[in-house]
């Protein structure tokens, strides 16, 4: 059976606008006693074309496996083989981001034996209501499709309805296809059409002409319309179509984290980020604006300040999206397309219309300055005792090529990057933000260097989340596929210790500090950590930084190596951006509380509830 699986996936081909490439790249795995009898002897004597890559952690080589879908625009991808058990679970949180942000990875956990014969198996989980569940099921509520072949024969239906759902943009996540150790082993008489080349044809949706109509008519009644950028704009290759778009009717663009790298930030109609963590640029605009035309976005809390971005009193949401699900949002009018397709009827129709905004040029470029300003000035952000995490990004996006790639995922570094990070190159900016994944950063900047081989990857990370996980830094130097670790050391979970205290709260348990032997919580002096040993030690060249000539010279030198690196940077906590007007985050805060400061805060937030969207 697994010689099967790996020959039928060895023959999975899409078409995407008359372009053919082959689906699988590879598979990458962990081998226990799960797996290495089925598919690790099927990897090992079946002759085909799909290299095998060796993970650290499970979590890890998932994300490493979304990271390079979601650079290749979801058109190719690589599999996950692994243990049962505790070496299944561990790619459950991988298969959430997956599944999030819409990107496609397939993933072969192991199972118990289908027979029950050694039951119960080692690791297997007991669960006396229901003798067939076992830890694979854990996958469910996170994958798009969930299987279990318990018998060889049944590979044939599991793997046609995992490639259906794999290549289907509207659909796509992870799919799961739990295989029981013993069945992986079995033989069963395949016909051969089975492993006959298939090509999966990724259509591009047209919208309908009903809908072109209702959405021109829309947009026609209104004056001051934004745009939200999605990352579907750039699944979609619909860049150019966006920037001819807001182009022709003057329409300012706000990007999400998703969409961020869709225009250049010095484009003069991109107006930054939007959102809980936007620019005042674009919140502005969106405060001002009478219709909101989203494209390629979920509209998640983030991307609409938990509703509460869009302030007119007339207001109305134009939705572009292939998602029926996600275009409905905020009671949009739906425009149910392919992006590229529905912008470029959408601008046609609307050149025929004679439409054009009440947007002013001299109103747009001085919201655009003003924020490039405080960007400026976030950069320039010099401390006598330190350095200052944005002071930092600033050096970096001032080093980094056009064609070089960020990744980010959590902490506080995702909102300023949002805010401040000046991208010329579309696939520039990888930000995991659907899930928002701790421990994504390393793992993913390996999925982007096997996606992306010839351009630097510098993957941007907090000290809390590269603690939680960066073992795939290994396979990086095994694979001779050089990344780049910018680790901001600011002793502890500084983001969620700042949002802590922006509710009222004196702050506690988020920095990583010794227990005080008397208030015995954690309020001792900081932890010092040696992040650039750590590394080292794991066979990374590695720089420690505490000042900006330090800083430059290690990117400068950590450039010219082949293996890959790391530098260690000392920030000073509390020194990332903060957000600007009209910017807000609902968060659940304590309705009764001993503290004023809390009670002051949740009245805040009621205050702010008051004018947020209800649906």
């Amino acid at each position: 059976m697994s010689q099967a699986l790996l020959r039928f996936l060895d023959n999975q081909y899409v078409e995407v606008d008359g372009e053919e490439k082959k689906f699988i790249k590879g598979v990458m795995g962990i081998f226990g006693h799960g797996n290495v009898t089925g598919m690790g002897e099927a990897l090992e004597q079946e002759a085909s074309t799909l290299p095998y890559i060796q993970g650290k952690n499970e979590q890890g080589m998932v994300h490493a496996a979304t990271a390079f879908a979601k650079q290749k625009n979801r058109q190719e991808i690589y599999a996950c083989t692994s243990s049962i058990g505790p070496g299944a679970l561990n790619m459950v949180p991988a298969a959430g981001t997956a599944t999030v942000n819409r990107i496609p990875v397939l993933l072969l956990p192991g199972d118990i034996f289908a027979t029950r014969q050694p039951d119960p198996v080692l690791q297997q989980v007991e669960d006396p209501r229901d003798y067939t569940m076992s830890a694979s099921d854990a996958f469910k509520p996170v994958s798009k499709y969930w299987d279990r072949v318990s018998r060889p024969e049944q590979l044939m239906t599991a793997m046609i309805n995992a490639m259906r759902v794999l290549t289907d943009p509207v659909e796509t996540g992870a799919v799961t296809v739990s295989l029981p150790q013993d069945v992986q082993s079995e033989a069963y008489d395949y016909p051969e059409e089975f492993f006959e080349k298939r090509v999966h044809l990724i259509e591009r949706r047209k919208p309908s002409d009903v809908s072109i109509e209702k959405a021109m008519n829309l947009i026609k009644r209104k004056k001051h319309p934004v745009i939200i950028a999605g990352g579907g704009v750039l699944y979609s290759e619909a860049i150019e179509e966006l920037k001819a778009f807001a182009e022709a009717f003057t329409i300012p663009v706000g990007e999400t984290q998703a969409g961020k790298s869709s225009l250049p930030w010095d484009y003069r109609l991109n107006m930054g980020s939007i959102g809980s963590t936007g620019s005042s640029a674009s919140n502005h605009l969106a405060k001002e604006a009478d219709l909101v035309i989203g494209v390629g976005t979920r509209l998640t809390d983030f991307s609409t300040s938990s509703k509460t971005a869009f302030q007119h009193p007339d207001v109305e949401f134009l939705n572009i999206n292939v998602s029926n699900r996600d275009a409905m949002k905020l009671n949009g009018r739906l425009v149910v397309a392919d992006a590229k397709e529905a912008l470029r009827e959408l601008t046609s129709a609307l050149q025929a219309a004679n439409y054009q905004s009440d947007h002013k040029d001299e109103d747009l470029y001085r919201l655009k300055e003003e924020w490039t300003q405080q960007v400026d000035a976030y950069y320039a952000d010099k401390r006598p005792e330190g350095l200052s995490q944005t002071q930092v990004l600033g050096e970096l996006n001032a080093f980094v090529e056009k064609n070089d790639t960020i990744i980010c995922a959590a902490g506080s570094l995702p909102g300023d990057l949002h805010r401040l990070w000046r991208n010329e190159n579309p696939k520039t900016y990888h930000l995991e933000y659907g899930f928002s994944c701790m421990g994504y950063e390393v793992a993913g900047a390996l999925g982007i260097k096997l996606a992306q081989p010839d351009d630097e990857v510098y993957s941007l990370v907090g000290d809390g989340s590269y603690l939680m996980l960066h073992s795939e830094l290994v396979t990086s130097i095994q694979e001779r596929k050089k990344i780049n670790i910018v680790l901001f050391d600011n002793h502890g979970f500084q983001c969620i210790h700042d949002l802590q205290r922006g509710q009222g709260s004196e702050g506690f348990g988020n920095e990583f500090r010794y227990r005080d032997d008397q208030s015995h919580r954690l309020s001792g002096n900081y932890l010092e950590i040696d992040f650039a040993a750590n590394a080292a030690s794991l066979g990374a060249k590695t720089y420690t930084v505490h000042t900006v000539e330090e800083l430059k010279k290690a990117l400068i030198e950590a450039k010219k190596e082949t293996v890959s690196t790391l530098i260690d940077i000392k920030v000073l906590p509390g020194t990332s951006s903060v957000g600007v007007e009209d910017s807000w985050w609902h968060l659940g805060v304590a309705e009764v509380s001993n503290s004023e400061k809390v009670q002051n805060a949740y009245e805040t937030r009621n205050t702010k509830l008051a004018g947020a969207r209800k649906f």
